[in-house]
């Protein structure tokens, strides 16, 4: 079938595979350090402040990555932090069993993760362009690792669900640990063939942030679609931070029906991201991120104003559904359009605008939720998606006058 095109490119269909199988592991950690958080503090401080903690590293260290990355191969920088992440898991399953567990040990773990992962993201985004054997495929293959990754995101967390309830996290953190080992196996298959890394003159850590910034300040139609992803990450993605409170505080839910919300965000990410799939080439990919972020905003409203659980879910779907279609058309576009010898410099600025800025964005979120609650800091996120969409509407328009008229 053509949706799964790039599939026919075997070190794509390996790095699919094991990747899959990983990141089910992955989200049921995810899910069982939530609720454990949630369980162990009663706060949702804590859970922004858990959030901030391990994906902070994103933020402070992306930049200066990209140019690390951009003068080394790829494929070995991946092997590297996929042995790493695993002995995180490994020492975060230690530290359950012997019963050390405390939100501390959350925060120094979290971090831990947060560090390798970022080298981890840029990493791969740049590694994925040597994985397809056709470049018009790329976008494809984007699209599809987004699919994995939500698809993971729906089952892993309903399985999660299952293994909190009558196992415990000990469950989780153990299979998360083990499903490494699939994606390691995987890599070990893959002959890769990247091209020579092209070192920059004066291709320091700082000097690659400028020369990312400058790179980004000549092109104004990547530029700006960082902002709206950094806006984002802000003040409307961070609501998937909320998730456990939503379940429990206003549903009076449990860990299943906190796996249900987790549930149907991956739902609506995993949609999205089929939907993004069918990609044709020509598509006019910034008014699809204009549409979607303001579907996101509306949808975070409706959450807000519900009264039943299954509208809840269904809210929480389209939500995911177009944060899904906002960021994958965001990620295409730059992979597409980018300079090959300063991609995962700019894919740098987009890892610490999508995860480098969600972990402040969940700390911002969660002390306003402590302050005035759940059910008003999701009207507060709702208009805020809204007007970046109106913001990036007025932009385009501005953008295409000046090109027609300027």
């Amino acid at each position: 079938m053509d949706i799964f095109r790039s599939l026919h490119s075997p070190n794509f269909r390996l790095h699919t595979i094991g990747q899959s199988i990983s990141l089910l592991g992955t989200w049921m950690q995810r899910i069982a350090i939530s609720w454990l958080v949630y369980k162990l503090t009663d706060s949702v401080f804590w859970l922004g402040f858990v959030s901030f903690i391990s994906l902070s590293p994103s933020l402070f260290l992306s930049p200066f990555i990209g140019s690390f990355v951009d003068g080394r191969k790829k494929y070995k920088l991946v092997v590297v932090t996929q042995i790493l992440l695993m002995l995180q898991a490994g020492v975060l399953t230690l530290v359950l069993y012997m019963g050390w567990i405390s939100v501390y040990w959350l925060c120094v773990l979290g971090f831990v993760q947060g560090v390798i992962n970022a080298f981890d993201v840029v990493s791969r985004q740049a590694l994925l362009v040597s994985l397809v054997d056709h470049k018009k495929d790329l976008p494809n293959a984007i699209a599809l690792n987004s699919s994995v990754f939500n698809a993971a995101r729906m089952v892993g967390p309903a399985i999660g669900g299952v293994l909190l309830s009558t196992y415990g996290e000990l469950a989780c953190f153990a299979l998360n640990f083990l499903s490494f080992i699939p994606v390691l196996f995987t890599l070990s298959l893959m002959r890769v063939t990247e091209k020579a890394p092209e070192r920059l003159t004066g291709a320091s850590p700082m000097q690659g942030l400028v020369d990312g910034f400058n790179y980004l300040k000549k092109s104004p139609h990547i530029a700006s679609l960082i902002i709206i992803m950094t806006f984002s990450s802000l003040f409307v993605i961070p609501y998937t931070s909320l998730l456990p409170a939503v379940a429990k505080d206003l549903f009076k839910g449990d860990e299943t029906t906190f796996s249900w919300f987790e549930s149907a965000a991956g739902l609506g990410a995993m949609i999205g991201a089929i939907n993004m799939a069918r990609l044709k080439a020509g598509e006019n990919l910034r008014y699809r991120v204009m549409f979607a972020a303001f579907i996101m905003g509306l949808s975070l409203l409706l959450l807000g104003f519900a009264h039943y659980l299954l509208s809840a879910l269904l809210f929480t779907v389209a939500v995911s559904f177009s944060m899904m279609m906002q960021n994958s058309s965001i990620n295409t576009y730059i992979q597409t359009h980018a300079m090959p010898a300063y991609r995962a410099r700019i894919m740098s600025y987009y890892v610490m605008a999508f995860q480098g800025v969600f972990p402040v964005g969940s700390l911002l979120i969660g002390s306003i939720a402590s302050g005035i609650g759940v059910q008003y800091t999701l009207y507060i996120m709702g208009v805020i998606g809204i007007l970046i969409a109106v913001g990036f509407y007025i932009y385009l328009r501005q953008h295409i006058h000046r090109r027609l008229f300027g």
